[in-house]
C-alpha cells in the first residue's frame, strides 16, 4: 500500500509539466515508481486539468498551472488505491488535489527546456526544477518530462525499511493548439 502511496507523488510533478501551452488537454500519460521489497512498483493518474500558457519565444509571459485529482490514482489494486486515498497517504477526503504552478521556464537547448515549480501535497509547498521537451505541430503540442522526490518531504506515508521513500515520475501531456 505504502509504495502506490509514493508512486501518486512523482504523477503530481509530471502534471505541472505538462501544463505548458494554453490549451485543451487531448491525452496524458502520467506514470510513478518506487521500489517495494526491491521491486519496482507503481501506477498512474488520470484526472489532470491544466491552465497552460506557453510560447516558447516569449518564456517570461509563459506560465504552466495544474491540478491532479488524488482519487484518479491508479495501481491496477482497488484495495492499494483506496489505501493510498486514505488519511495514512493521501487523505483524498482533506486534501482532494495535487497542484502544481510554474515560477519560470527556461529554454536549454532545442527541444529542452527547465521549469522551476513549486508542488503543493496535502498542504506541503516544496520547489521543483523539472527539465522536460516541448515539440509542436500546427495543432497540438507535446510536453514530455519527469522528476524524482521524496514522499516522506510531504508526509506521504511513513518511513519503511521495504518501501523507498524515491518515487520517479514521468509525465507526458499532448494538448491542442
Amino acid at each position: 500500500m505504502k509504495r502506490t502511496f509514493l508512486l501518486l507523488l512523482p504523477l503530481l510533478v509530471l502534471v505541472n509539466i505538462a501544463l505548458a501551452q494554453k490549451s485543451n488537454i487531448l491525452k496524458t500519460d502520467i506514470k510513478f515508481q518506487l521500489k517495494n521489497l526491491g521491486i519496482k512498483t507503481g501506477g498512474s493518474f488520470s484526472a489532470l486539468q491544466a491552465n497552460i500558457n506557453f510560447d516558447p519565444d516569449k518564456l517570461d509571459n509563459s506560465s504552466i498551472e495544474a491540478t491532479l485529482d488524488v482519487k484518479s490514482i491508479n495501481t491496477g489494486n482497488d484495495l492499494r488505491d483506496s489505501h493510498l486515498r486514505s488519511d495514512e497517504f493521501f487523505d483524498a477526503e482533506k486534501f482532494p488535489v495535487i497542484t502544481m504552478k510554474s515560477i519560470s521556464l527556461k529554454h536549454k537547448s532545442g527541444d529542452n527546456y527547465v521549469g522551476q515549480f513549486n508542488l503543493t501535497i496535502k498542504n506541503q509547498t516544496k520547489q521543483f526544477e523539472i527539465p522536460f521537451a516541448y515539440s509542436a505541430n500546427a495543432t497540438s503540442s507535446t510536453f514530455k518530462g519527469g522528476l524524482k522526490l521524496n514522499r516522506l518531504d510531504f508526509g506521504i506515508g511513513t518511513k519503511s525499511l521495504v518501501m523507498s521513500n524515491e518515487v520517479s515520475v514521468s509525465i507526458e501531456v499532448q494538448a491542442a493548439k
